[in-house]
Formats: structure tokens, sequence, C-alpha cells
């Protein structure tokens, strides 16, 4: 068994053959935890997970370039869905209820973006505090909730490892790691994992998954994004997570199942799947 523990089925990306791509997903023996980016995304998290059945499971929450949108003017991502990327209220209650449904692992992607900012210095403090204030409320959730997280960061690690050091009792995953090795290290120090995708195609962190242990990772496709580099331009799902399963096992001189094997146990813990 594999689990891709971060993929968006749920997105419109695969709104015409969800279908065939969930059959495929089932024949090669992978589960999928399909993660929310909003409201409308975690609901449909679940609904795919509950239509799919065993091996799916779902999370719920606010990504945070919703969180602050007011602050930025980005474009609409038709592979995620049919809506324009505007401002999005955390209604925790509302996320609450999401959670009763026993498809619900996590709380996640939550976290903090600073790719896309304001120009000005005021705008831009205003941007980033909006963004922490909807992190910790979100974290708050899953402290409550007793779920791990799944944290997004993107040119923002200083700021999600000083939120985090101050906290202490969150667990979970940052997804998409393209950090530093010392980032890294304060993230495992934490009790957190990174989670190792096809950007490894992309971006070079060939030196941090050498240095740290099977037990420090868990693997994912991020599906419809980050391609693996041998299938792409193709929109990627949860079969071409084998590509980077293998480079982490060329990577550190092991065997393709052995990190299969390391990673779904990494990943039945923290999800409790």
């Amino acid at each position: 068994m594999i689990i891709d523990t971060h993929s968006h089925l749920n997105f419109n990306a695969f709104k015409e053959d969800l279908d065939e791509v969930a059959k495929r997903t089932v024949a090669q023996n992978i589960w999928t935890i399909n993660v929310g980016t909003k409201y409308e995304t975690s609901q449909s998290a679940i609904e795919v997970a509950q239509k799919y059945g065993e091996g799916f499971f779902a999370t719920i929450g606010l990504h945070p370039i919703y969180a602050a949108a007011e602050f930025v003017k980005t474009k609409t991502d038709p592979d995620e869905g049919e809506f324009l990327i505007k401002e999005h209220t955390f209604e925790k209650e509302k996320y609450k209820d999401l959670a009763n449904s026993k498809k619900v692992v996590a709380i996640g992607e939550i976290g903090l973006d600073y790719y896309y900012k304001p120009k000005t210095t005021a705008k831009l403090a205003q941007f980033k505090e909006k963004q922490k204030q909807v992190f910790l409320e979100q974290l708050d959730l899953a402290r409550e909730l007793k779920l791990p997280v799944i944290l997004h960061c993107r040119m923002a690690h200083d700021d999600v490892i000083e939120i985090l050091e101050s906290r202490g009792e969150n667990k979970g995953v940052i997804h998409c790691f393209t950090g530093t090795l010392e980032q890294a290290k304060k993230y495992i120090e934490m009790g957190f994992y990174l989670g190792i995708n096809g950007i490894i195609f992309k971006f070079n962190i060939d030196e941090i998954i050498k240095n740290y242990l099977l037990d420090k990772l868990l693997i994912e496709t991020d599906c419809p994004y980050l391609t693996p580099l041998p299938e792409a331009p193709k929109r990627n799902e949860p079969i071409f997570i084998k590509h980077t399963i293998q480079k982490i096992a060329d990577l550190k001189g092991v065997s393709f199942q052995e990190v299969v094997n390391k990673t779904t146990q990494n990943a039945k813990k923290l999800f409790n799947i």
C-alpha cells in the first residue's frame, strides 16, 4: 500500500474523469488524503472520500491565499474550481460541522503564503497579520478536535516556525517542503514530518532527503499540480507518486519498497488511519 498524503481529487481538474482516476488509484493500491483549501473544496473532499470509500480520506481548512485575498489580486485557478480567488472568512463552527465526518483526518491545508503580496509596507503588514490570525484560529481548531495539521508554507518558513515554536502542541506535516536544511531541522525537532512530492524534480532538496531518516518523511502528489518529470506535461494524479518514491529511494540508497513501507507507516501514525 502507498498513501498519497496530499492530493486534490476534489478539484475541478478531475471533474470529467474522476471515476477513471479513482479506479486507477485503487488498482495500484494507493490511498489518498484529499485536501480542502476553503469551505467548498473541504466539502467536496469529504464527498469524494464518501463516494469512493475505503482508502479515500479528507481534510478541511482555509488556505492562506483565501485568508487575506482582500490585500492582493490573484488569478482564478480553473483547475481548483469555478470560483474567483476572493476573501473567505474562516467560520469555525462551519468547519467543525464538516469535521463530524469520520473521513476527516486533518485540518489543512493551512499556513502562510507570502508569494503574492501587497507592494506597500503598510498593506504588507496587514496582509501578513491577517494570514497569521486565520492560521492561529485553525491551529486552535486542530488542537480542539485533536487532529493533525497539513501546513502550506511559501516564502514564510521563519514566521511559520516562530508560530509553531510559540505553541508547541500541534503536530502534522509541512506540505511540499522546499525550505532550508536548518528549517527542516527545526520542523522535525518539533515533531513535524516533511511532505515530499514532484517538486523535487524541479527544486533541489536532495541534501535534505539524504540527511533525514525515512521516518521523518511523507510522500504526496499535490495533484493535479507538480507532475513528476517523467510524466510532464500531463495532469498529475496519484499513480504518478511512484516517480517521487523512486527518486527518494535513489537518493537514500534504499529500495523502492522500503520507502513505501516507511512512509505508509508514518502516514498511518500521523493521520490515525
